[in-house]
């Protein structure tokens, strides 16, 4: 099954309920198309979230639901929420203002029954469906509230989060000025292994499907060329995009005379088995036995008589340091068995004494104050928030997350969105630096 679970509120929809909420970020922790109409898996995924709240859509346009400031859990006893309410809009109704109702006796029960307003039970008896009383808990007009359609198409739960601002300092330093792009491109530029057999470092992007590999790639190609560049497939399909693995050369360009890198593309990280990039693969590619196009097949490794299969790699072959790739508004929805397949893949690639790092994408996504100023990336508390969590997670040192935004809806290539992509890869140069460093042979040194 796909990692990627994407929410179904339209643009207009979520500023609305943010509105209502007087919060800047919801995140989505509960989807029952993806997840099932299930309560136990409700639980599972919504339990000790702090505030939420609770989305459901149904054929007649409606969009309705509940938030409550308290967590869910599975104790028999009722919740005193008095900051709880039920809300509707419709989108055919775009001129009138949302429906919402506060309740002059707010208790609820969140046990096995599902999340229970009272008036509203959703997910009622592991169905599509809700239960509607007319109970004194809230007094609404049922069609004003769902059209009297209580069969629903779907419905999603929100962690309801405030993005805290930005910090008196900002966390790690950096300049924005054209000085500091034109000096991060002669260090690139200049750049070079220290062994004299290899020209370039090869760099392997790894990551959930939809984490920004491709983006990457293509936002890297766009700083030298000058403009946006679309090379490699991008995309938001449920399943890997990219299903080769793919080597990428990127032509010198914006006053660099050579570009001493390669960038690998390989296919997502996907929950199940035989599906995602297997780590069979994964220790191929870091050995340097497969070669550029190679089809996976996520049911069977690939085998050394294969013609994509190199039996004798160079050094100059393999891959000299991995980039996990993950976006910065889903660090909190990684499941279990993503983070153990991270683990499995850093296991694998420690052994080889190969150099990791993180790029945290889509930072301006995660947090609407990046949104509006790039430059505050590194003042936002919610992003510094979610670097620490994803130092925690996959087990690397906060100094090895770099934040950075790719090229995705712009037309024209961005002095600040270059200075943070840059940036990066000046950070991975030096950590590929540490690799051969460790094969340090004062014969080998490159001049």
């Amino acid at each position: 099954m796909s990692t990627t679970i994407t929410s179904s509120l339209t643009k207009w929809q979520r500023k609305k309920l943010c509105s209502l909420l007087s919060h800047d970020r919801l995140s989505l922790l509960f989807k029952a198309s993806v997840h099932g109409y299930n309560v136990n898996t409700f639980h599972q995924k919504c339990n000790t979230q702090g505030p939420t709240v609770i989305v459901a859509y149904n054929k007649s346009g409606y969009v309705f639901g509940a938030f409550t400031s308290k967590d869910y859990g599975q104790t028999d006893q009722n919740v005193v929420d008095d900051k709880a309410f039920l809300f509707s809009f419709n989108d055919k109704e775009v001129k009138e203002d949302p429906l919402r109702v506060f309740s002059g006796n707010p208790q609820y029960s969140f046990t096995d029954n599902g999340p229970n307003f009272d008036s509203l039970v959703f997910l009622y008896n592991n169905t599509a469906t809700v239960y509607y009383s007319n109970t004194a808990t809230y007094t609404f007009d049922p069609h004003k509230m769902h059209g009297n359609d209580l069969q629903l198409t779907e419905c999603e739960v929100y962690r309801v989060e405030d993005c805290g601002g930005l910090l008196e300092k900002p966390w790690r330093n950096v300049q924005w000025n054209s000085e500091r792009r034109k000096a991060l491109l002669s260090i690139i530029s200049g750049w070079k292994p220290s062994v004299s057999s290899v020209k370039q470092a090869r760099i392997l992007l790894v990551g959930p499907v939809g984490a920004g590999k491709s983006s990457f790639f293509n936002s890297i190609n766009s700083v030298f060329k000058g403009y946006v560049s679309t090379q490699a497939n991008t995309g938001t399909a449920g399943t890997s995009l990219t299903t080769q693995f793919r080597t990428y050369h990127i032509k010198p360009g914006s006053g660099v005379s050579h570009v001493p890198f390669t960038l690998c593309d390989s296919m997502g990280l996907e929950e199940g088995l035989n599906s995602g990039l297997d780590v069979d693969d994964f220790a191929s590619i870091l050995k340097g036995h497969i070669q550029d196009k190679y089809q996976f097949n996520p049911s069977m490794p690939i085998q050394p008589d294969s013609p994509h299969f190199h039996k004798s790699p160079g050094l100059k072959d393999k891959i000299h340091c991995v980039v996990y790739v993950i976006d910065s508004s889903k660090v909190k929805l990684l499941s279990d068995k993503m983070i153990e397949k991270f683990v499995v893949f850093r296991r694998k690639t420690n052994q080889l004494g190969i150099p990791q790092l993180v790029l945290l994408s889509k930072v301006d996504e995660a947090c609407p104050l990046v949104a509006e100023d790039l430059k505050n990336v590194y003042q936002s508390h919610y992003i510094n928030k979610m670097v620490q969590e994803v130092s925690a997670q996959i087990g690397v040192s906060m100094s090895a997350v770099i934040p950075v935004k790719n090229y995705c809806q712009e037309l024209e290539i961005d002095p600040q969105t270059d200075i943070l992509l840059l940036n990066a890869v000046v950070q991975i140069l030096r950590a590929a630096e540490g690799f051969f460093d460790d094969l340090y042979n004062p014969e080998e040194r490159s001049e």
